[in-house]
């Protein structure tokens, strides 16, 4: 019926009307049986995160007064608290931002670098990097810096008043979650024969159970002098001090020096145009650019003929991924170091290239195990303000090191370079490497329309295309794309395996299509969290704010 190079549906360079489609109206979901799940509305203001506890104190931020950087800031705190397994002041973050009155969209880069002495040579005899230890440990944790630029550039409140969130939870507990019991539990024997981590992390070697008081007092104490000092106290004083000498006790090349050097910059962000839609992504080290030149390929395509939830619809999806991933694996890693053509690989004419080598049968494609543990939140206030932000230890609990007596979990960011001197991701002294994390906005108009973003390492920009699509090609709000089925391909969430994983709400006809196909299917549970936490904030045709949060994780969407 299909020969290999076959074109699903006639290429169109025009958006699908998702009303007179009638795919998603009310009555047309539930003669399909499907679950209601509505976007939270505000008439002023939203917050996302996939923690309630993070999205009730930005809300509380704004509610005082702040602007959406203000409320961004303390998300981003309380996350690095309340969900100490998927981020915390040991990790990295990326900021994408729209500021009302400049109408400027600006990332800042929130990644760490290398230190100075950490060479390929350190690493004689082996063919890899540690994924977990000291040696994992090898790049400046770049949060703390990231929360004093987006404050000082954009921010009405202090650092010590939007904090206040986080060290409340740090100093009198919160009730621990039930993903971060899950993560315990998988990681219990790395994390209970880890010096300090044990301590925290684990109940006389267990695991907690959901709704226990988790109470983090050493942290507790680094956030106090954080919300005193500024990022000084963890960049040049005490809690730099404490962090270098324990990772040199412990046989790390890491020194003060790299910590003092350690400075997060803002840049311009990468777009393109989808379906009349400016898309913007953080520019690398960021993967964000496989977002945009997947929507390039998918542009080709005219979704009015393709039913949403078919067949054609994930084999496309999956098959333009792919092909994006295969240029991004080629050239991602620090721009300082290398030449990455993002003119040629973001150009049109290459993407309609890309869209016509997909047909009916499933390509070959590498992919190399990367960390899951991220945090996606956003925030849009009542001045039209707007924040999307990611933020992440790498794999869950990092490095697993907590840096003696400070309570923080470092990073294990620097365990995706690679020791092969040809490569281009190579570890060099002083580099940023390859970064998951990648945030994303779409405007119209000068104005933003939707923030959106998940956790998940290479299911990121999976996860990206399958909630932007729905909500420009089938009209559905931030909460029916979210919790509509999902898939994640590759080896993500560090596991080896090149499959194509499917939750098993997706129709048994379109599963063995897939098989057929040539795809490697795996059919997991209904909501399962393999396929990440996500999150979105859209604005509607009303001018209010949708929100949208995971059912497959802890989270929630705030607004008033």
């Amino acid at each position: 019926m299909f020969t290999k190079r076959i074109k699903f549906v006639s290429f169109s360079s025009g958006s699908v009307d998702a009303k007179k489609q009638g795919l998603y109206n009310e009555e047309n979901l539930l003669q399909r049986g499907l679950v209601m799940n509505r976007s939270i509305i505000g008439t002023k203001q939203m917050v996302v995160s996939p923690h309630y506890l993070a999205s009730q104190a930005g809300n509380r931020i704004l509610e005082k007064g702040g602007n959406a950087f203000d409320a961004a800031v303390a998300v981003s705190a309380c996350l690095a608290v309340v969900y100490p397994h998927m981020t915390g002041l040991g990790g990295d973050s990326f900021w994408l931002t729209f500021h009302q009155k400049t109408k400027e969209v600006r990332v800042y880069n929130g990644s760490g670098r290398s230190g100075k002495n950490v060479t390929r040579d350190v690493y004689k005899g082996k063919t890899e990097i540690p994924l977990r230890g000291i040696d994992s440990a090898i790049t400046v944790p770049g949060m703390v810096d990231s929360w004093d630029a987006v404050l000082k550039t954009y921010g009405r409140m202090s650092l010590s008043d939007v904090m206040e969130p986080a060290l409340h939870y740090a100093e009198n507990g919160f009730p621990v979650s039930a993903d971060q019991c899950r993560h315990t539990a998988t990681n219990l024997e790395l994390l209970a024969s880890t010096p300090y981590t044990a301590d925290i992390f684990t109940k006389n070697g267990k695991a907690p159970l959901p709704g226990e008081r988790f109470v983090q007092k050493e942290l507790a104490n680094c956030l106090t002098m954080i919300a005193e000092k500024g990022r000084s106290a963890f960049y040049e004083g005490d809690i730099a001090q404490r962090i270098v000498s324990y990772l040199q006790h412990n046989g790390s090349y890491m020194t003060l020096d790299d910590f003092t050097a350690h400075k997060g910059e803002w840049m311009e962000p990468v777009s393109c145009d989808y379906r009349g839609y400016i898309v913007y992504q953080a520019p690398p080290n960021s993967q964000g650019f496989t977002g945009l030149m997947t929507l390039n390929i998918l542009e080709n395509y005219d979704f009015s003929q393709i039913e949403h939830g078919s067949f054609t619809y994930y084999h496309v999806l999956v098959e333009a991924l792919k092909n994006s991933f295969l240029d991004r694996n080629a050239v991602l890693t620090d721009p300082a170091f290398a030449d990455i053509p993002l003119e040629r690989l973001l150009d049109k004419s290459y993407a309609r290239q890309l869209a016509e080598e997909i047909g009916y049968i499933a390509e070959p494609a590498e992919s190399r195990p990367v960390g899951s543990d991220t945090a996606y939140a956003a925030v849009m206030d009542s001045d039209g303000n707007a924040v999307s932000f990611i933020q992440s230890l790498y794999f869950e609990f990092g490095s697993a090191v907590t840096a003696g007596d400070t309570g923080i979990l470092m990073q294990n960011r620097g365990s995706f370079f690679s020791l092969d001197e040809n490569h281009v991701n190579t570890l060099e002294p002083r580099k940023r490497s390859f970064h998951t994390l990648m945030p994303a906005m779409v405007c119209k108009n000068g104005e933003p329309k939707i923030l959106y973003g998940t956790q998940g390492g290479e299911g990121q920009p999976q996860t990206q295309t399958a909630i932007i699509t729905r909500m420009l090609d089938y009209g559905m709000d931030p909460q029916q794309a979210i919790s509509e089925p999902r898939w994640v391909w590759g080896r993500t969430w560090g596991e080896d395996y090149e499959g194509l994983r499917v939750e098993n709400r997706i129709a048994e006809k379109t599963v063995e299509m897939l098989k057929e196909s040539g795809h490697l299917v795996e059919t997991v549970s209904d909501y399962d969290p393999l396929m990440g936490h996500a999150a979105a904030i859209a604005v509607d045709e009303e001018g209010f704010l949708q929100g949208g949060a995971d059912p497959r994780g802890d989270g929630a969407a705030v607004g008033i």
